[in-house]
């Protein structure tokens, strides 16, 4: 017994039960890093298999999303796309069905924006609060918990989840209602995957040159053209490493919301809708799923060359 007076009642009262539905690429570092953080933790994936190492570690595996929500006060989700969401929280065995009034539903999945305030606007109806919480960092911030998280929602709902988020994740920004969120998400993939062509071009025209990549790499990384991208997904391209951090058909979905919420707001989009079409030639050749950074391969192709490869002459293909 006295093992228990080590926690005051207001500290026992403070560990919210966790539930995660969704244990993919960036999920199941997500979900790992909750328990760490000494969370009590339900979790439910599709393919039950992927729950193994956090049932091992700890975490409960539930049959069903609402099983999840019947032992959990706050369900996170983290799935592929706006249907996805809709399936595992209003579907059939969707979360709505063991959830109760008073419950905080955080879908960090990237989603549109219209979703994210449609289903806010569902679970309100019940008296269960939503956020929209996006991530940005790669598996790798993930694993970390070093991932940049972006909050649409009510204010006292974002304090609630603080303690969960900070298990999760480094910068955690409250950036407006619901909806925010993904809005921001979308900011930030417009910037990766500018980011990347741009990288696509200089280490082409690198290669092409015939100077030493690593040498460049390591020449502009610390300047004004340095970036997460080049930084992490440079060294990467130069290995010819494609495993993905983020995948191009999931990096291609956030493109397509992108492209249709600019189309509602009349922004004009001509790098990131460039890039949306090479990613799609890049899909025709069956390399959905390569990391986002192969982007490359679809400049080298025009270009006729290979960076990295180690290879003379520039590295042409074919020569």
């Amino acid at each position: 017994m006295v093992a228990h007076h080590a926690h005051s009642n207001e500290e026992i009262a403070m560990t919210e039960r966790i539930g995660f539905i969704g244990l993919g690429i960036m999920g199941r570092g997500m979900a790992a890093n909750i328990l760490r953080a000494g969370f009590p933790l339900t979790v439910w994936n599709r393919t039950p298999g992927r729950a193994d190492e956090l049932v091992a570690a700890g975490a409960q595996l539930a049959a069903s999303p609402a099983e999840v929500a019947a032992r959990s006060d706050i369900v996170i989700s983290c799935v592929s796309d706006t249907p996805d969401v809709e399936a595992v929280l209003f579907g059939p065995q969707g979360a709505i069905e063991g959830a109760r009034a008073g419950m905080l539903m955080i879908d960090m999945s990237t989603i549109s924006p219209q979703g994210a305030q449609q289903f806010a606007a569902r679970l309100g109806e019940r008296g269960i609060g939503f956020l929209d919480a996006p991530v940005s960092g790669g598996s790798e911030g993930a694993a970390r918990g070093t991932l940049s998280i972006m909050v649409g929602g009510p204010a006292e709902l974002v304090e609630r989840a603080m303690p969960v988020f900070q298990a999760m994740g480094k910068t955690i920004t409250h950036v407006g209602g619901h909806g925010a969120g993904q809005t921001v998400k979308l900011v930030n993939q417009i910037l990766v995957v500018g980011t990347m062509l741009a990288i696509s071009e200089a280490l082409v025209f690198a290669q092409a040159s015939g100077v030493d990549l690593e040498k460049a790499l390591a020449a502009v990384s610390g300047g004004a053209a340095g970036s997460w991208m080049l930084s992490n997904r440079g060294p990467q391209v130069i290995r010819r490493d494609w495993r993905p951090g983020f995948t191009i058909d999931l990096q291609q979905k956030d493109l397509r919301l992108v492209l249709a919420a600019a189309d509602a707001v009349g922004a004009p989009m001509l790098v990131t809708s460039t890039v949306f079409h090479l990613y799609r030639t890049l899909q025709a050749a069956g390399l959905g799923h390569e990391g986002n950074h192969a982007l490359i391969k679809a400049i080298e192709r025009l270009a006729g060359i290979e960076v990295g490869t180690g290879t003379t002459n520039g590295g042409r293909i074919n020569e």
